[in-house]
């Protein structure tokens, strides 16, 4: 018999194929998970590098296990959510008196907020009636409405926000923390990303893994589908059984190990192999994972049917099987970039995730969960306290949305150690700018980071001679943030 393999009285081994390693690879990825499982083949890791998912210490004793980042992409409206602003009404429809109103367009009068706020909690802290079931976990919150970022421009918001650098190639947030800290369930990946209805901006690199080995790299699942097979393309294989795919990729391990004593290795298979591997792993866990129907009628009713409702029940299943750092977004296909009909846009996006984010911290709350995990909300920026004119090419110059805003935004933490029930920092009286303790996204970053374990100027990766780490040469920790 010619081809694969040829029959003879003795058991085929790796000799026996003549196939190229190229060409197995292609052949038996059908079925193992065309899972984007790292886009694994940017990394320029060592095989040994790029392996190592297990389990690891921190630096130091952690507050937080796991993370959990709800990102509200476009640019959530601080002052129409978390940072109520009265001057705005005082000033409704004039200039406002501030020489610091520098916007990336020209805006116009102060636009106040057409929300009502209300005191919620023990803390009595002020949330808009667009986030009214949110607002009743605000004890458990920590508001920080003096967050600033560099630029009013989306790409490169999005990328410090989410990989530390504006331009740069740089490693994800939830890459640095599955590199620091493995992953609970091998059977999992580390890094999962959730965002309906396909890419926001920038696509894949807000989840890059950069100079990371390619594995530690979020892996992206479309949750507009409810189906498994449909969340995770080729999750089931329907043509090779679980015992011949458990021998290809044992014959595939013995065909690299030959290729690695032979060559220089090669870190973009090495990656491959290691998501061919996790794949084949996943098959089950993952099914049950992303499974809702399986939790009980009153778990499903209180998140609500909602896709980010259902996307949100899903990040507490993933992280309560050890899964590290779970990304919800939020706003990727309308997004939350609300220049026009700003009313309209921002009550719909509300509702849209604030059920489900109330759920998400009651329920890990009643189970033990939220004081070592960490939950993160915010977008890469918010809006200006003033009305968008109009602009051609982006608005439909209706005059009622606003611009966007870097100088000036809110994020709120809750779990992980952060302190409950506290509000940090202050815009100005019009919302504009953070002037009381501004807190950069570096600081936010190095802020997270101690909870979990790491002094973000130690916690490094050697890459192109020097050593890297997510904050880059800035940020610090926020102690004030932390109970």
């Amino acid at each position: 018999m010619t081809g694969f393999g040829r029959i003879d009285h003795h058991e085929l081994g790796a000799d026996d194929y003549v196939l190229s390693r190229r060409d197995f690879l292609g052949r038996t990825g059908m079925g193992l998970g065309a899972l984007g499982l790292g886009a694994v083949l940017g990394s320029q890791a060592s095989a040994s590098e790029t392996s190592s998912m297990a389990v690891k210490r921190p630096q130091f004793a952690a507050r937080a296990k796991r993370v959990i980042h709800i990102f509200l992409n476009g640019g959530c409206s601080h002052v129409d959510s978390f940072d109520p602003k009265p001057s705005l009404e005082k000033y409704a429809g004039q200039m406002l008196p501030t020489e610091n109103l520098r916007t990336e367009r020209k805006t116009g009068a102060a636009l106040p907020s057409p929300f009502k706020f209300q005191q919620y909690g023990q803390s009595g802290i002020p949330v808009s009636e667009i986030f009214s079931k949110t607002a009743e976990c605000v004890d458990n919150m920590c508001i920080v409405r003096s967050m600033y970022a560099d630029v009013p421009n989306h790409e490169p918001s999005l990328l410090l926000m989410n990989c530390g650098d504006a331009r740069l190639i740089r490693p994800s947030v939830g890459s640095w923390v599955t590199y620091g800290l493995g992953t609970e369930n091998q059977n999992l990946p580390g890094f999962i990303v959730m965002c309906p209805r396909g890419y926001p901006i920038q696509e894949s690199q807000n989840w890059q893994a950069g100079f990371l080995p390619g594995i530690y790299q979020g892996t992206y699942v479309d949750t507009q589908h409810t189906e498994v097979e449909k969340l995770i393309e080729f999750i089931k294989n329907d043509y090779t059984g679980n015992r011949a795919q458990r021998s290809q990729l044992d014959l595939l391990y013995e065909l690299n190990e030959r290729h690695a004593k032979a060559r220089s290795e090669d870190a973009e298979i090495e990656a491959r192999i290691q998501s061919f591997e996790l794949a084949y792993r996943m098959q089950l866990d993952a099914t049950d994972a992303f499974d809702v129907s399986r939790e009980p009628q009153y778990i499903r009713d209180m998140y609500g049917e909602q896709t980010q409702s259902r996307q949100l029940l899903i990040a507490r299943r993933l992280i309560e099987r050890g899964v590290r750092f779970v990304q919800v977004w939020h706003g990727a296909g309308q997004p939350w970039d609300s220049h026009d009909d700003l009313e309209t846009q921002h009550r719909k996006l509300a509702s849209e995730c604030d059920q489900g984010i109330a759920a998400l911290l009651k329920d890990l709350k009643q189970r033990g969960l939220l004081e070592d995990t960490l939950v993160m909300c915010s977008g890469e920026f918010g809006r200006t306290p003033t009305v968008e004119l109009p602009t051609p090419g982006l608005n439909a110059g209706k005059i009622n949305g606003r611009d966007h805003n870097s100088y000036g935004f809110t994020a709120w933490l809750a779990g992980g150690g952060v302190r409950a029930g506290h509000i940090y920092g202050a815009t100005d009286e019009f919302g504009f700018k953070a002037e009381v303790n501004p807190v950069h996204i570096h600081d936010l970053h190095a802020t997270m980071l101690h909870l979990l374990g790491f002094d973000h100027e130690k916690f490094t990766f050697r890459s192109a001679g020097r050593d890297f780490r997510l904050t880059d040469v800035h940020g610090k920790v926020v102690h004030d943030l932390i109970a």
